[in-house]
This record gives C-alpha cells, structure tokens and sequence, in this order.
C-alpha cells in the first residue's frame, strides 16, 4: 500500500505535466486564438483531463479498478472540478478583473486539493469490487 505522503507527491508531479498541457491550451487560445480566458481555460481544463487520468491511474494511485468504472468516476470528479474552475475563474478574471494567468494558479491550486481527495478516495480508491 502506498502511502498517501507519495501519493500526493506523485499526484503533484502528474498535475505539473497535466498543467502543462492545461496552461499551454489556455495560453494558445487566449494569446493566439484571441479567445476569452474562461472558455479557453475551460478546453484547458478538458485537455489536461485526459493526461491526468492516464497519468493518475498508472503512477499515482496504480489503481486495479476497471476502467469502465474508473473513467466514469473520474469524469464525475472532473465535472465537478470543471464547475469549480469556472465558477473560481469567472469571479477573478470576469468579476473582479484580475489576470488570467495568476487566476488560473490559485484556481489550479484549489481545484488540485478536490480532485486528490476525491480521485483517492473514490475513483481510483478501493482496488476493483469484489
């Protein structure tokens, strides 16, 4: 069993690299595509979603839960987390004006902590049913 100290350390690393590929997104779109900051880092979001969930169920939580249950799992938590990141980013950058790229940091940090937990204990947690 691992313990949840290098879970989460893994988590993290995972998280960088879907990051990664969340920001590049964003970037891309508001920087190039002249999109507005909540849609483009909303398609962000779903992009570094997909890198996660590989990422996650291989390295983080070595999770045997099949992937027909997983994937459905963890699309319930990612919808919630999708909900979060607009809801946290249309205040800051919408309401309160605030720019996009430091918005998403704090948004990414408090969306990080639901998605651990949530992921942990219940997408990934718990091994396949008997």
């Amino acid at each position: 069993m691992r313990s949840i100290r290098r879970e989460f350390s893994t988590f993290v690393i995972v998280g960088f690299i879907a990051a990664g590929v969340h920001y590049g997104t964003l970037f891309i779109l508001v920087e190039g595509a002249h999109w507005r900051p909540v849609p483009a880092t909303l398609v962000g979001f779903v992009c570094g979603g997909f890198v996660s969930y590989i990422l996650n169920r291989r390295h983080t939580f070595a999770s045997d839960r099949p992937h027909e249950e997983a994937t459905w799992r963890f699309a319930t938590v990612s919808s919630i987390g999708f909900m979060l990141t607009w809801i946290i980013m249309h205040v800051l950058v919408d309401r309160i004006g605030a720019p996009y790229l430091p918005a998403q940091v704090l948004t990414t940090g408090i969306v990080m902590f639901w998605n651990f937990l949530a992921n942990k204990l219940w997408t990934f947690g718990g091994g396949a049913p008997a």
